[in-house]
Order: structure tokens, then C-alpha cells, then sequence
């Protein structure tokens, strides 16, 4: 059944043309509402009713999710068309059906975790933590570390404890702390408190974290850690915030599972030597630990920033909530039914879900609202939207990318990721927006873009590696080598011929198999497509003879192997096959042979020049064989034994 889109021009402060958004973005639509949320909503209960329906409507979504409960149906779904598209100037039709296809298509489900609190919480702090520890201990089981012993009240509704944090770990239901010169109370007797001895190395774990100490955060990134709340203990609001906050961190919660990770690509590590880390140099609250040959991330402490997404090389990891395809999808989704409904000139304003979804709303309630061609796109993970989404919305056909930045984004990690895209594009037709306010957003978008892309536009598949060559090649169709800065993960590999021994080091532990051998003779090829430019092959070379070249290849040549150095083999001197390289051979023997105690004979020499079966053969024939020793004894039976016993 084809889904229905309810619209509503709320009370006439929009123009919608039914009619043409139908026929662009393949909905039914009914016409046109004015009151739905009030004095319409019976209508509303009709069309929910009747079921598979999409409101076009977010501001009331919790309205209409209430009615869908009480009439006992499945909830409907909800596009804003109002904010992003008719309170702006110009035709809002194009960008009301991009809007509307974008919302019928189907999202995968995210994949989570069981997260359990039962309420143990940990406040740091003085005078600020003993106040917060009354207004919780009838719901937190709390203990209270404390700077002063003279401090511990006599209140034993919540714990005291004196000590200092040496390292905290962790996240919301599961934090470890590790303290030093810890001491307890000990409650009983007459007067103050008593404390305990000193004690180093003590843990604990508790399942919320309340900070109100005033001094450095336990945590990187404390603002993205789950379960840590930190205010300044002397600002009142902040910590009342922070209180009632901890209070509802009670029960179980979902802990979405953001990131995908395949340890079977990654190119961290290989035989202790180290190559890609940029997962490591990215990530906020450090949830990605090296773990040998690969990284590990811990899905408790990853908040979901989608950074380490947006610079990992070979796709190992992945952003997961949704999926890289998913934002493949809706972008082109949104580029093409906006041209098939008329729209010219599209321009992307990717946004997060908080900071830029509330910047668009302010601007349009209460501002000049978007221009027309300016197509609003959220995500909530802004650092994700790496050079391989960016590139994917040039070709979809978007001539211009606004990127909104907010306080709590990777800006660093988005910048370089912009950079690589607009190398890769040819044109600087992506910008970073930091307004002010609303209306300073809106003026900037109202102005001419200082570039634009134009290219026949593709429909991006596959990788983010597959999709970013598609991009470029569409972007730059005349190009064939283009340069990149250090650092990009696409490039090729330059051997120093001269110093290279052929020694295939490199072969063995390329993550990628962008380095081969060729079984048959001495050669080391090369496919630039599968070069993730880990820099593990230079780290690992004895010889020092490997460079790297940061660029992208567009041509066919980029997907077969290539000879980067080859040499002549050496014939076995008894045999005549073909082993090791010649030139290697010949100055191994030039340096052991006469020199050293095991090749100090011409016999012993010719080993060096013979191949591995034919050296076999002449060290077992030869007059001080290894391999050959005295006649072996003959086994010993029980009738030796017994004859042994008979004889005495």
C-alpha cells in the first residue's frame, strides 16, 4: 500500500501545492489541512487509522504519537516541511517533496545494548557534593568523597569516604575508580568519626558519577561520558541540573551500538610494528584502544561522534546508527526528486540534531526561514559526514555543501575531512558555517556561495572508498592523477630501486594486499586502488627504500598491478632452478663464503648458490652430515629384562 502524506498548512502560514508534491515524490497526499493538531484533530485520528501514514508535522509529534496510542495504532511517521521548507522564501515546493521522499524511505533498525543503574553513585566534591548527597540519598545509594575530614556530617543516610582518585573508568552502570591513601568511616564510638588506615590501590565501582570537585574532569570529552555528570559547584542552576539529572540515571536504559568494526581490515599494526592510528588521534572519549594487529572499541564509552568513521582507510570501521549507505541513500534520494519536481541550483546544509535542528527552527518562526534550494540535512553524527559523504552530495547533485558546526562538534576532524574533499573535487564548493544566531545563519545561506560543482550526477554505491573514486571521476571527468595532501588514504607507493633487496617484507604484512609477489620470479607489484597509505610497508622495510605519494589515481591503471622493482632469479648451480634473486645470492656469497667458519670450504660455499632441495641433498651427503649418526641401538624388550633377572 502506498504510504499517505497528511499534510497541514498551519493556519495558512505555508503555501503546499498537494497536487505537485505527489507527483514528484511518489506519496499520496491528501489535501491540505489548516488546524490538525486542535480542531482537527478528529480528521487526524481518521488518517491515523487508516494507517501507514507520515505526518508532515514535528512540531506537535508528541500529539499525534499520543492519539496513535490511544487509538491503538502503529505510530505514524513525521516529516518537517514546515521550518526547512515553507516559511522560507522562494517556491517551497521542490524541497517539500525531496523532503517528503526522503521520509517514506525505510531506515534500518539500530542495534543496542541492555545498560543497567542501580543506582550507586560516587559524588566528588566539598560543601556542594554533601548538600547533593541529601537531595539524592533517598534515591541514589551514594557515598560522598570528601576533601576534609572535618567535613564528614554526621547524616548516615549516604557514605563519606576521604581519599584521591587516581584513575576512573568506565561508563553509565559501570564505572571503576582506583583510589589512593583512601580511608572509611568507622561509625562507631563517641565523638567524631574515626577513619580507617590509609589504604593505596583501593577500586570501587558505582554506576553514576557526580562531579562537583571544581577541578579537571575525570574523563575526555566529560560532556559525551554517560553516566558522568559534571557541574561548577558554584554556580546553583548548574548543579541542580546535574542533581536531577543523576536522580533519573535509575534503571535499565539503551545503549545504542554506533560504530562497526571488522578487526579483519584494519591496518593498525602488523608483527609489532605500527601503521594507521587514526581512529586512535580522533576519537573524544578515548573508547578506542589499540589491541594488537587492531584497534578495539568500547561500545559503553563510544558517544557516537562518527569521527573515527569518517578518517578510517580501509572501512574498518564503520558508522552503524544508521548505516554509510543509509546517508548514501538520502542524499540521493533528496537531489534527484527535488530536480524531478523543478528545483535548481540544490545546495546541502548538513546539520546536527540539536544545536543546527533548533538554528533552523528559530530562523524560520521567527527570520527570513531557508532560501528555497538550501536542502537542510540532519545527522546525528556531524563528524561522520567525512569526505566520502561530502564528495557523494557533490555528485548526487548538490552544487554547494554548508556544513553548521556546533560547540560540541570534532571541528579538526571535520575541517581536514572538508579539505580532502575539495582537493578530490576540484572546486572549494564546501564550506564550515559557525553564525552566531538564526538570522546571521540565514543571511549566509541568502548569499551567493563563493563556489560551486556542477557534474552529471551519479548514484553513489557501494564503499565510501568506491563511492569517493565514483564522485571524483564524475567531478573531475578529465583528470587522472590528483594530488593530496599528507595524510589522505589514497596513494601510491615509491620504491627506491636501488636500495630495495626484494626481501618482500613489505608483501607479508600489507593489511591491504595492495603489495604482491609475483611466485614465478623476484618482482614487487603494486594496485594503487587497494593503497590505504597506512605507511606500515616504509615502517616495516629494512632498507628504508619505501615512500609514500598521497593521491588519487582515476585511471583504469589504478585497478591492476603494476611492477615497482623486479630482478633477475638465480639458477641453482646443480639444478639450474630459479630461486632468490641473483644479485642477493651473489653478495652473500661475496661476503661468507672463505670468511665465515660455516662456508670456510669451497664445498660448504656452493650450498649458498644451490636451491633448498639441492642444499638438502649435498649437506646430507656431505662428509660431516648433520643429519647422520652412529648405528641406532635396538630396542630393549621385557625379554631382555627377564633374561637380565635369570642371570642373577
Amino acid at each position: 500500500m502506498t504510504q499517505k502524506l497528511v499534510l497541514c498548512d498551519c493556519l495558512g502560514s505555508q503555501t503546499l501545492d498537494a497536487d505537485a508534491i505527489e507527483r514528484a515524490c511518489g506519496l499520496s497526499c491528501t489535501k491540505p489541512y489548516t488546524s490538525l493538531c486542535m480542531d482537527q484533530l478528529d480528521a487526524a485520528a481518521k488518517e491515523l487509522a487508516a494507517g501507514d501514514v507520515i505526518i508532515a508535522c514535528q512540531q506537535e509529534r508528541q500529539v499525534f504519537e499520543e492519539l496513535a496510542e490511544e487509538l491503538e495504532v502503529a505510530a505514524p511517521g513525521f516529516v518537517d516541511l514546515r521550518d526547512r521548507a515553507g516559511w522560507g522564501e522562494g517556491d517551497p515546493t521542490p524541497k517539500m517533496s525531496a523532503f517528503a521522499a526522503e521520509a517514506a524511505l525505510s531506515a534500518p533498525l539500530g542495534k543496542s545494548v541492555d545498560v543497567v543503574s542501580e543506582g550507586t553513585c560516587l559524588i566528588i566534591g566539598g560543601t556542594a557534593a554533601l548538600k547533593a548527597a541529601q537531595d539524592l540519598c533517598e534515591t541514589l545509594a551514594v557515598t560522598v568523597l570528601v576533601e576534609d575530614p572535618s567535613d564528614i556530617p554526621a547524616d548516615r543516610r549516604f557514605d563519606c569516604v576521604v581519599g584521591t582518585i587516581r584513575s576512573a573508568g568506565g561508563a553509565l552502570g559501570g564505572f571503576t575508580v582506583k583510589f589512593d591513601n583512601l580511608q572509611q568511616v568507622i561509625p562507631g564510638g563517641r565523638g567524631a568519626f574515626v577513619l580507617s588506615a590509609p589504604q593505596n590501590d583501593a577500586v570501587s565501582e558505582c554506576d553514576i558519577i557526580l562531579d562537583l570537585g571544581g577541578a579537571s574532569a575525570l574523563f575526555p570529552a566529560p560532556e559525551k561520558r554517560e553516566g558522568y555528570l559534571r557541574a561548577d559547584p558554584s554556580h546553583a542552576p548548574s548543579v541542580a541540573e546535574a542533581i536531577f539529572k543523576a536522580a533519573q540515571l535509575v534503571g535499565t536504559f539503551e545503549k545504542p551500538l554506533y560504530v562497526r568494526l571488522e578487526p579483519s581490515i584494519c591496518a593498525h599494526s602488523r608483527a609489532e610494528k605500527p601503521a594507521c592510528s587514526n581512529c586512535l588521534n580522533v576519537c573524544p572519549t578515548g573508547a578506542i584502544t589499540s589491541a594488537g594487529e587492531h584497534v578495539a572499541v568500547d561500545p559503553m564509552i563510544c558517544a557516537g561522534c562518527g569521527s573515527c568513521s569518517a578518517v578510517c582507510p580501509s572501512g574498518a570501521i564503520t558508522y552503524d546508527a544508521p548505516p554509510v549507505e543509509t546517508i548514501f541513500r538520502r542524499l540521493s534520494t533528496l537531489a534527484a526528486t527535488y530536480r524531478t519536481a523543478g528545483g535548481e541550483n540544490a545546495r546541502l546544509l548538513v546539520h546536527d540534531s540539536d544545536f543546527g535542528a533548533e538554528m533552523i527552527r528559530l530562523g524560520a518562526r521567527f527570520g527570513r526561514g531557508l532560501p528555497a534550494n538550501v536542502i537542510p540535512l540532519e545527522t546525528d553524527a556531524l563528524s561522520g559526514f567525512g569526505h566520502a559523504e561530502m564528495m557523494a552530495a557533490l555528485a548526487s547533485g548538490f552544487e554547494h555543501i554548508d556544513i553548521l558546526l556546533s560547540l560540541r562538534a570534532e571541528q579538526d576532524v571535520i575541517e581536514a575531512q572538508a579539505e580532502l574533499a575539495i582537493a578530490m573535487s576540484g572546486t572549494a564548493a564546501i564550506r564550515l558555517l559557525h553564525p552566531a544566531d538564526p538570522d546571521a545563519l540565514n543571511d549566509l545561506l541568502y548569499e551567493t556561495p563563493p563556489a560551486t560543482a556542477t557534474c552529471e550526477p551519479v548514484l553513489p554505491m557501494g564503499t565510501r572508498r568506491q563511492v569517493t573514486r565514483l564522485a571524483a571521476k564524475a567531478l573531475q571527468p578529465e583528470a587522472e592523477i590528483i594530488a593530496l595532501s599528507d595524510g589522505a588514504p589514497y596513494g601510491a607507493v615509491l620504491v627506491d630501486t636501488e636500495a630495495c633487496t626484494l626481501c618482500l617484507s613489505c608483501v607479508s604484512l600489507c593489511p591491504s594486499g595492495a603489495l604482491g609477489d609475483n611466485p614465478d620470479m623476484p618482482q614487487l607489484r603494486f594496485q594503487e586502488d587497494a593503497c590505504l597509505q597506512c605507511g606500515l610497508c616504509s615502517n616495516i622495510c629494512p632498507e628504508k627504500a619505501i615512500a609514500l605519494a598521497p593521491q588519487m589515481n582515476l585511471t583504469d591503471a589504478a585497478f591492476t598491478q603494476t611492477v615497482l622493482h623486479e630482478e633477475e632469479p638465480f639458477a641453482c648451480i646443480e639444478c639450474g632452478s630459479l630461486f632468490g634473486v641473483k644479485s642477493t645470492v651473489e653478495k652473500i656469497t661475496e661476503k661468507l663464503a672463505g670468511s665465515h667458519s660455516m662456508f670456510a670450504t669451497s664445498d660448504a660455499a656452493k650450498m649458498i648458490q644451490m636451491c633448498e632441495n639441492c642444499r638438502v641433498q649435498a649437506q646430507f651427503h656431505s662428509e660431516d652430515n648433520p643429519f647422520q649418526g652412529g648405528e641406532r641401538p635396538r630396542v630393549r624388550t621385557s625379554e631382555d629384562y627377564f633374561s637380565k633377572r635369570r642371570d642373577h
